[in-house]
């Protein structure tokens, strides 16, 4: 038993008791560590549980051959099974409204707020107990977080809701969606990078004073795209400018490195992206490169945009950049390996799987595209905000 962890002891052990030997076990472990918490964790047990063993101990209680364990019949039911309505009230309370993200369900209200309008509504259940219910149907708290930018446009709700039905449509036909962006470019150097980590007593992990550019090595430019079906990452770090020929060039690579095997015979591709920046809606590189890209490829590339003073709605930041930030807190970005290392290495608890690439390209900023070009182009505009959605055809050549 040398090599058995506590964690496993426990569940040995509580295969051959009863509730009451357990809880009394547990409270005589209790007693002789010392620490009630610590054995309650090891053992998956609540707080209480442990109170009402050393209880029953203390008492002189102990179980007798026989001896009924709890009442017949006993045992607290759960709320959702003696409140018929209950969970139908909750959901629509929780209800995301505009929210592009609603395949995720959360909420950034207190139990407290809660508890409240489910009494309105006759549902009598404490905020302990709420929050059981919560966690059960996948719901979690939210803090508050930074996603007010500026003022939204007045069609901010429409274009969430079209974002949603266009990925259902595409998802049902197994085509792929993929979520792009550009992540903060950073300074290639012995410089601070923000958070902390795990280091023996007295080792520290020591960098420049100042982040000059003069200092550094060079730049990483880490453009992203996220494959929202598989929920894999890809991520083409540059060292030059985020253009939007670099923001194409990324997904071109993403598509014939990963894209193509994945979605084989598909000959459509939906993007969703932020409405400025390398890949905005206003920008007409963007939708040149695309167009060669489609030519290229024999795809019909659909764009949604997200609108105005809402890019921190973009799931790439939720569910591919927030990780690999974490994976490399408090590590120096001492050199562009280092970066693609740390990407690459990049894993959650639900699958996420990244690659990265290095992309030695200049790309030179300033380029523009005329009007006849523009015109040329094989683009038809979607009824609804078509300065948002648009898809991009193979030209007949």
């Amino acid at each position: 038993m040398e090599n058995v962890s506590h964690e496993q002891a426990y569940q040995q052990i509580q295969r051959m008791l009863n509730e009451k030997q357990w809880r009394q076990y547990l409270a005589v472990e209790a007693k002789q560590r010392g620490s009630a918490s610590q054995v309650a964790r090891e053992a998956g047990v609540s707080l209480n549980t442990m109170k009402r063993g050393l209880t029953e101990l203390e008492a002189g209680e102990s179980y007798q051959p026989g001896q009924r364990v709890r009442k017949k019949g006993g045992g607290k039911k759960k709320l959702v099974e003696t409140d018929a309505t209950l969970l139908a009230d909750l959901e629509q309370e929780l209800e995301p409204k505009g929210d592009p993200m609603s395949l995720v369900q959360w909420t950034s209200k207190s139990l407290a707020h809660l508890v409240e309008v489910l009494d309105a509504k006759g549902h009598r259940i404490k905020k302990s107990a709420l929050a059981e219910v919560l966690h059960a149907q996948g719901f979690s708290l939210h803090a508050n977080k930074k996603t007010i930018e500026g003022k939204s446009p007045v069609d901010r709700d429409g274009q969430f809701t079209h974002i949603n039905d266009m990925c259902k449509q595409f998802e049902q036909k197994g085509s792929p969606i993929i979520s792009v962006d550009c992540k903060k470019k950073e300074l290639l150097g012995n410089f601070k990078n923000n958070g902390r980590e795990w280091q023996a007593k007295g080792e520290h992990t020591e960098v420049n004073v100042s982040d000059f550019l003069s200092l550094a090595d060079g730049k990483a430019v880490p453009y992203g795209v996220y494959d929202l079906v598989h929920k894999r990452g890809f991520v083409n770090v540059g060292i030059d400018h985020d253009t939007a020929e670099f923001a194409v060039e990324s997904i071109r690579r993403w598509w014939q490195t990963c894209g193509k095997a994945l979605y084989a015979g598909k000959k459509e591709l939906l993007i969703t992206a932020d409405g400025g920046g390398s890949n905005g809606a206003r920008n007409r590189l963007w939708k040149k490169k695309l167009q060669e890209l489609a030519n290229e490829e024999h795809l019909a590339i659909t764009v949604a945009h997200y609108p105005p003073a809402t890019s921190k709605w973009n799931k790439i930041e939720h569910r591919l950049f927030s990780f690999i930030s974490i994976n490399w807190r408090a590590k120096p970005l001492t050199s562009l390996e280092v970066v693609l290392e740390l990407i690459s290495h990049t894993t959650t608890k639900e699958g996420l799987a990244v690659t990265a690439v290095k992309d030695s390209n200049t790309y030179p900023t300033g380029l523009k595209v005329s009007e006849d070009e523009l015109a040329a182009l094989n683009l038809t505009r979607d009824s609804f905000h078509g300065e948002w959605n648009y898809t991009i055809k193979p030209q007949v050549l």
